[in-house]
């Protein structure tokens, strides 16, 4: 299939002034779409491990849970992003949604019939509400001026936070509400998961009005090439490289944070179940809060000095994240350190590399490459969750973080590749490369 996409129809462009509205509006939906979303996957995290220890019997395949989420990422990024690309990014978030509400029923019905291959069925399928959650950030720059494209992206990274910090602690309400209605153990949490994704159906479907990829469309097939403020030259080498770096700050993150859940119950050995559940919760929460609530912080740094440097800074943060986690592996406190930098660094590295990728592909290109991004990120993380319980049994902990650390230093070393395209904070409404 060739790498273009269809032109929209010209229609009436909107003034400057009446695409900025649709902008502000359109991040406030996703905002709060991304909040819902993220309460919605907090508890998948959290629970996952766990669930697929407790049904395998089995601890090497504690990671597998984790990684049919990413393969089902894998899976439907490219189609959703079809769908967005057609149809507009309304009908591609709810319909990724929905499909990701399905997967939590089958989830829960795996639980009650002790069936590790349907749960994880139901993971790979809830794999399409993540890959709905990561367009969301693309679909906050189809509107974005290249002096604001980073901010107003991580703006809709950050919303995450609030649903996915609180998430993962809803897991001890969950479950008494669980068994209060005669829910299978460990699976209450999944009652929270979705009314969240019920809501968040509902308000993609009535508030994203105008739709904003299709509005963009409109901007760029009826604006001069000179004069349009959303329109970019395609840099394929540095849209490559964002792809790498994206996909291999996703891997490392991954990686680890599957393992963490199995890690920590066995530093909590002889602790109740209900402790070690909270100690994982929490671990999980502050893991997830480094993950977005920072997440302004470097688009305002990524607009300000180049979007290559911030994923530089991502890199130094995942090291130091895997340092931690190496050394201080006996440690429940190093541990929970260590998973709020490696957070921090993938934030750093998914919002400036995001933003390099947006910026560095054309109108014709760009979602999908943004789909392809999602795809790339989604596999390798899949493949990390699944090799980190094999290496997790033969050298521990603190060898698969080192072992990660490679990942690390191929994004340092081929950093160059996307100098080019990254920018110190370009002039309002420019389309210069800076």
């Amino acid at each position: 299939m060739p790498d273009t996409e269809p032109p929209q129809a010209a229609g009436v462009v909107p003034t400057a002034a009446a695409v900025a509205g649709v902008q502000r509006r359109t991040v406030a939906v996703l905002s709060l779409g991304q909040v819902l979303g993220g309460l919605a996957f907090g508890a998948t995290l959290s629970l996952g491990a766990v669930l697929a220890a407790e049904l395998s019997g089995e601890e090497a395949f504690s990671g597998l849970a984790a990684a049919a989420v990413t393969f089902g990422t894998a899976l439907t990024a490219v189609p959703l992003a079809a769908i967005a690309r057609r149809r507009g990014r309304r009908v591609s978030l709810t319909t990724g949604m929905a499909v990701a509400l399905a997967g939590v029923g089958l989830v829960i019905l795996a639980v009650a019939l002790r069936a590790f291959p349907l749960l994880l069925v139901g993971f790979l399928i809830i794999g399409a509400g993540q890959a709905a959650n990561l367009q969301s950030r693309f679909a906050a720059a189809d509107l974005a001026t290249d002096a604001t494209r980073g901010r107003d992206l991580s703006i809709v990274v950050w919303a995450t936070t609030v649903g996915a910090v609180l998430g993962p602690n809803l897991t001890g309400p969950g479950e008494v509400l669980g068994d209060a209605v005669g829910m299978p153990p460990l699976t209450g949490p999944y009652l929270f998961t979705v009314v969240a994704q019920a809501l968040a159906i509902v308000l993609y479907l009535v508030a994203m009005r105008p739709d904003p990829l299709l509005l963009a469309q409109r901007v760029v097939a009826g604006t001069p090439a000179e004069s349009r403020p959303i329109a970019r030259a395609d840099r394929p080498l540095a849209a490559r490289y964002a792809i790498f770096a994206i996909a291999a700050a996703h891997g490392t993150m991954v990686s680890i944070m599957a393992m963490t859940p199995v890690h920590l119950t066995h530093l909590t050995h002889g602790e109740s179940d209900a402790a070690t559940l909270s100690i994982i919760g929490l671990t999980i929460s502050l893991h997830i809060a480094g993950m977005y609530l920072l997440s302004p912080v470097f688009g305002i740094l990524a607009d300000r000095i180049g979007r290559v440097p911030t994923i530089l800074v991502g890199q130094a943060l995942l090291a130091a994240a895997l340092l931690t986690a190496s050394f201080g592996q006996a440690s429940t406190t190093s541990v929970t350190v260590a998973l709020v930098l490696l957070g921090l660094g993938w934030s750093a590295s998914t919002v400036a590399g995001s933003t390099l990728l947006t910026e560095s592909s054309s109108e014709q290109l760009r979602t999908r490459r943004q789909g392809l991004s999602d795809f790339t990120m989604s596999i390798v993380g899949g493949i990390g969750a699944i090799l980190a319980g094999g290496v997790l049994g033969w050298i521990g902990y603190g060898g698969l973080a080192l072992v990660v650390m490679v990942l690390v230093v191929a994004s340092v070393v081929l950093a160059p590749l996307g100098w080019r395209a990254s920018a110190a904070r370009p002039a309002a409404g420019s389309s210069a490369e800076g």
